[in-house]
């Protein structure tokens, strides 16, 4: 195995992102990612796609994992970087789980039911022999196998829950059907939150307790349960909706989970972040601008809003200038996390970025 990162470095992540999410590491963290390093390993006889779901069904799992294995090798971490995968079939892949069509193309992966039932006609029951649950589990296996620990692979996008549910009453569909018959919406919306912890545990059986910790398509480390929630059919909801339709649901997964953050996808959601800032058990959120709007600097209202409530803060798209003014804006980078990747070159660069926070400069390979 080509890939450098040793069991003292795994610790210090821990440690760190441990002291991150109680609240005492006085800095931010910032997983840093050099490419183009020398993978000291054969290439793989499969490129490594962004979409797990490219590969036919017919190529061993062993096989994806090696082709993620040379990109790793040729990876170099700083700060708080390290390696870590995920096995992505598309946002929402618990449909797929659920009976709909999964198509993939090279840039995107979608669902789509196989027939458009009416909302009072619709159920969902598991399926243990499902072929898709069933391809996470293999690739996730053969990763544990593989790699004993020295990568970190994330939890698959499973969705949210009226996400999910939007995949089987697509276009305006699921959007009248919470005015016209909310109660089976939320009686729906309860039986995929059932079906999502199962899928998530059955998942999360095959990883742990192998797996360095706990990260999803967002690779925030947590020791003990972490995900990335979210809501995006929200954006589509007014405020006593979201509170009925949207909000116990999420709550209730915020309970189970340890370190749960909340994906807020776009300014259609910001009116519903007073609500969503209120649930206790959310340690944290994920603030995306969306395309055509300011990036990240360009909203230090929000982020203010989520650290007077004592919520950790994701940025997105993170570049350093974009850090710099974020933290300026908010008076220091403590609570803030950050995922950068530059060309080795830059490696100088980083180190001297790095720094300035406090985070390790060197590799911790």
């Amino acid at each position: 195995m080509a890939i450098r990162f040793n069991a003292d470095a795994w610790n210090r992540m821990r440690e760190n992102y441990g002291r991150w999410w109680a609240g005492e590491l006085k800095r931010p963290l910032i997983h840093m990612t050099l490419t183009g390093a020398d993978p000291g390993r054969p290439p793989s006889e499969l490129p490594a796609y962004g979409f797990t779901s490219r590969y036919d069904l017919s190529i061993p799992a062993e096989k994806v994992i090696d082709a993620w294995d040379y990109t790793l090798s040729a990876n170099r971490y700083l700060g708080d970087g390290f390696p870590c995968v995920w096995p992505n079939f598309g946002a929402g892949v618990a449909a797929a789980f659920m009976g709909a069509t999964l198509t993939a193309r090279e840039d995107t992966t979608w669902f789509h039911p196989e027939e458009v039932k009416e909302i009072t006609h619709l159920s969902f029951a598991y399926d243990p022999d499902n072929v898709w649950l069933g391809r996470v589990k293999d690739i996730c296996r053969a990763g544990i196998e593989y790699w004993q620990g020295a990568v970190q692979i994330g939890m698959t996008d499973i969705g949210g829950a009226l996400d999910i549910l939007s995949t089987f009453r697509p276009s305006e569909s699921l959007i009248l059907d919470t005015c016209m018959y909310p109660e089976e919406v939320k009686k729906l919306t309860w039986d995929i939150h059932e079906l999502w912890w199962k899928y998530f545990e059955e998942i999360d059986r095959v990883l742990q307790p192998v797996n360095p910790g706990y990260t999803a398509w967002t690779p925030i480390l947590s020791e003990q349960s972490y995900y990335m929630l979210q809501c995006d059919f929200c954006y589509m909801l007014g405020p006593d909706m979201f509170e009925d339709l949207v909000k116990p649901e999420l709550a209730a997964s915020c309970k189970i989970l340890v370190n749960p953050f909340y994906h807020l996808d776009g300014p259609g959601q910001l009116v519903h972040l007073d609500s969503i800032l209120e649930i206790d058990e959310l340690k944290g959120i994920q603030w995306v601008p969306g395309a055509g709007q300011p990036d990240c600097s360009g909203w230090p209202e929000v982020y203010k809003k989520i650290r007077d409530a004592g919520k950790l803060i994701q940025l997105v798209d993170a570049d350093m200038k974009m850090f710099d003014t974020v933290a300026e804006q908010l008076g220091s980078a403590e609570g803030l996390i950050a995922f950068m990747s530059f060309d080795i070159s830059r490696q100088r660069e980083a180190a001297e970025f790095l720094e300035k926070y406090g985070a390790p400069a060197s590799s911790v390979a």
